[in-house]
């Protein structure tokens, strides 16, 4: 701990650095005090102020005044949604308005059945996003354990370890190597660390800090190497996380746009099926004079065309889509980017932690003589402090098992000298000095030869191009007597450099090729070298596209920015405001991008993506929070499998539309077809209540267990401005629709001459019924994204085909429920007419899958990769 709190060895004279944190946010105010003799004094710390050896600390009293008046050392992200707040929020949107409208609606009309369905769709749709909320919260407060919760500082007189939320302006902050540091501060006295920055800028190297000009550190960064004293100057919102953090609620994000859609398609439905509703009471009452019948053919029509199914498919859809992605080790955090997902054009993700390993690995041990030299590895590895968390250091130390040796002295970072230096001393007097560091830095300490120096210049840039991170190594051998105060005292033998990469992960790779295949453009950017960013993206497998460098974005205005994006691949040397705004110009120019990132400096980049995916492990509160989606294993692998749910969400949300504006065609073309020819209702009511029954389970179930395509991940993202309802696929299934309205209409009318009106009913509502399923299979072929597929798998679709079947069977058998349903065994004739009625629409409805929508090039492509 003294090395931390400074050297109390010298009772003759003591030096302390004070800081004052209200001088300025980034510079310390430093007072030098001397003082004469272990007894004497030299200025008067403050009542709140005592000084420990050659650290100033507070008193716990003034450390809690001032937690008081700051608020805890906490950003807002750490707060937790609870149950009755997700509940609140829930019963706020509009489709579950939607919902509960419906069912007011139905009951006002009298229809209680209907009303309870509606209601009872709406608790569980209430519930089902309820429970996903809870567990997302759950599961993120298990992720904020991750984060370094406790800090030691200096208090009352001694050190002390306490919550980091405790932590406030000007206490002394004791660092050592492995620490998480927990409030912006400033390096005191002779400090010297280094300090891992990357969740912060994204520049993976360790970065050299000093007492001094570049003695600012910031929450949130790791102390890799050295130890230290340094005094906050900000805390919670006011540290540069905070700020961060506090950016984030004044991006505008929106809605989703597949939400939108459904909306203005409800909006658009209900008004419709309202003023058909009132036309129909209208019609019936002045020209029939019949107003009671007028109001139940009304009130029939406005059930047939009342979409409350939407609401159904979107919320139970996406709470699906979510629990699937959780197996695959996904957290959701907003339902609605998993389809969104799934329409991505393009893919910006940063290298350090998301696409490397983020540990250091030695890779080249390089000589002059150009051969492996067990010498230079066992001088690189005495250049590194045993306890030193440096990921280099440890890289270069795994595989060593040499006997542990106490150092004689440590020689750390200076501003003017980027080397570090270890001295040992042998039981013959002498002693050995290993020096490792950045090439330039360990060069002018040695005095290498002309031909040597470019020789080693080349060799360096070789390594730098290959995106390596390159160490230089030297060494030296005098007395013990002889060990000087500073490195650059003494001149040094070259003995070699060291590459050392952070690897690609093992599983990026595979993940790019299936991302490129799906037509997914995917965007290196990173705080690192241009050098080094190509190398790794060339290991990743990122397409060869344009490098782009933070200088040159810099100068660009925003439409020269967009347009210049459409080629890049690569962005290197990004600030985290240049991160924002290459967001925002990929969106203005009409691209859906996804944002992966775990730092601090992605957090605006994630909240302003179409999709924000935040590293669950590794990243800070403020990405999680910030985010739409959480790796919780950290696996960019988990990204394709995404990608690939939220096309099939989207898919199947398209096929249950589909069936949706298909089936109410026939239902209610029944229940208007007797205001023209004047016939008894065909379907009442209580009749289209029977068939909403089906209908839901139908949408929420069959489709949203469809399999996917086997071409659905190399196929090209739908169009940014596709539309659910595009022009194709509405006509389609208008006409499928207007198919079976034509042949039930027939069958019912085939029927009238050979039974009375219930039986009339009872084969039109059984050939309705038997219609549906037929219309599930036609869908199902229609819009698979891999084309028609009849044997792909699907059990929920054969558990509904049962369902139909028993209810049928119970509704023409039990003799208590024909006559509430004022129906009537149909005689065999009419089944027969049934049973043609349904081949002749199976076969109509095959012809114009297979010809009206042949194959596409999307399936011609799965049959060639296949």
């Amino acid at each position: 701990m003294a090395n931390a709190l400074g050297d109390t060895s010298d009772a003759g004279h003591r030096v302390s650095d004070r800081c004052d944190p209200d001088s300025h946010a980034d510079q310390p105010l430093f007072k030098r005090e001397v003082t004469e003799g272990a007894q004497g004094q030299s200025g008067v710390a403050s009542e709140d102020e005592i000084i420990v050896g050659a650290a100033v600390g507070l008193t716990t009293e003034a450390a809690l005044q001032r937690l008081m008046a700051d608020g805890p050392n906490e950003v807002g992200a750490a707060t937790i949604r609870t149950a009755p707040a997700i509940a609140l929020d829930v019963v706020q949107e509009p489709m579950f308005l939607l919902l509960i409208a419906g069912g007011v609606t139905y009951l006002v009309l009298g229809d209680l059945a209907e009303a309870i369905i509606l209601s009872l769709f709406a608790c569980v749709s209430v519930a089902i996003t309820i429970v996903q909320e809870i567990r997302s919260e759950h599961a993120l407060d298990a992720l904020r354990a991750l984060a370094a919760p406790r800090a030691r500082v200096v208090r009352d007189g001694g050190a002390a370890e306490i919550a980091a939320r405790e932590v406030v302006r000007g206490d002394l902050l004791v660092l050592d190597a492995g620490d998480r540091i927990s409030a912006d501060a400033v390096l005191l006295g002779d400090a010297a660390i280094e300090v891992d920055e990357s969740l912060l800028t994204g520049e993976s190297a360790p970065v050299p800090k000093t007492a001094g000009v570049d003695g600012a550190i910031k929450a949130g960064t790791l102390v890799t190497q050295g130890a230290g004293t340094a005094c906050v100057v900000a805390t919670g919102s006011a540290s540069a996380i905070g700020r961060i953090a506090g950016a984030l609620s004044s991006l505008d994000v929106g809605a989703p746009r597949l939400r939108q859609e459904t909306q203005a398609i409800v909006r658009i439905s209900a008004l419709c099926g309202g003023v058909v509703a009132l036309a129909v009471l209208l019609i019936h009452g002045f020209m029939r004079h019949d107003w009671s019948a007028g109001l139940l053919s009304g009130i029939a029509v406005g059930m047939s065309l009342l979409p409350e199914e939407f609401a159904v498919v979107l919320a139970v859809y996406l709470a699906m889509g979510a629990r699937r992605l959780s197996t695959v080790g996904v957290l959701t955090r907003q339902a609605a980017a998993i389809e969104t997902l799934g329409a991505a054009t393009v893919l910006c993700t940063d290298k350090t932690g998301t696409l490397t390993e983020n540990q250091m690995r030695v890779v080249n041990w390089w000589t002059p003589e150009a051969k492996i030299s067990d010498r230079l590895q066992a001088i690189a590895a005495a250049a590194c402090l045993p306890a030193s968390a440096d990921p280099m250091d440890v890289a270069i130390r795994i595989g060593r098992e040499e006997p542990a040796r106490s150092p004689a002295k440590s020689f750390a970072l200076r501003r003017d000298l980027l080397a570090v230096g270890v001295a040992y001393a042998n039981a013959d007097g002498t002693a050995e000095i290993a020096v490792k560091g950045a090439p330039e830095a360990v060069l002018t300490l040695c005095v290498p030869d002309p031909a040597l120096k470019t020789l080693l210049q080349a060799r360096i840039a070789t390594m730098a191009a290959a995106g390596q991170r390159v160490l230089a190594v030297a060494s030296a051998s005098i007395s013990i007597s002889a060990i000087p105060e500073r490195l650059d005292e003494l001149t040094y033998r070259f003995d070699g450099l060291v590459g050392l990469i952070d690897p690609v992960r093992a599983d990026v790779p595979p993940a790019i090729a299936r991302l490129r295949a799906a037509g997914i453009r995917v965007v290196m950017i990173t705080g690192d070298h241009p050098a080094t960013a190509r190398a790794i993206a060339g290991q990743a497998g990122i397409a060869e596209g344009n490098l782009l460098v933070g200088s040159e974005l810099e100068i660009l205005s925003d439409e020269a920015l967009a347009l210049a994006l459409q080629d890049v691949t690569i962005i290197a040397r990004v600030s985290p405001d240049q991160k924002l705004r290459i967001l925002r110009a990929l969106h203005n120019a009409g691209e859906i991008a996804a944002m992966i990132g775990d730092g601090v400096n992605d957090a605006p980049a994630l909240r302003a993506a179409d999709i924000g995916v935040a590293m669950g492990r590794r990243g800070t509160d403020v990405a999680r929070e910030a985010g739409d989606l959480v790796l919780l294993d950290d696996r960019f692998a988990s990204i394709p499998d995404a990608v690939r749910l939220g096309r099939r969400i989207y898919n199947n949300i398209r096929q249950a539309a589909g069936f949706i504006v298909s089936v109410h065609v026939p239902i209610a073309g029944l229940a208007i077809l007797p205001l023209v020819t004047g016939s008894p209702l065909l379907l009442g009511p209580l009749h289209i209540a029977l068939l909403e029954i089906v209908i839901d389970p139908v949408c929420a179930l069959v489709f949203e267990a469809e399999p996917d395509g086997e071409g659905s991940m190399i196929s090209p993202p739908r169009a940014a401005n596709a539309r659910l309802f595009d022009r194709s696929m509405l006509i389609w299934s208008v006409c499928l629709g207007a198919t079976a309205f034509a042949i039930a209409s027939a069958v019912a009318g085939l029927a009238g001459s050979l039974g009375t009106p219930d039986q009339v009913r009872a084969v039109t509502f059984v050939t309705l019924c038997t219609l549906l399923l037929c219309m599930i299979h036609l869908h199902r072929g229609r819009l698979r994204v891999g084309g028609i597929d009849g044997r792909a798998t699907n059990r929920m679709s054969a558990a509904v085909a049962g369902i139909v079947a028993v209810m049928l069977a119970a509704i023409l058998s039990v003799p208590v429920l024909r006559t509430v349903l004022a129906l009537a065994p149909p005689s065999g004739s009419m089944w027969a007419l049934a049973v043609a009625g349904c081949i002749t629409f199976a076969l109509a409805g095959g012809l114009t899958v297979r010809v009206w929508h042949p194959y596409n090039h999307v399936q011609r492509r799965a049959s060639a990769a296949g």
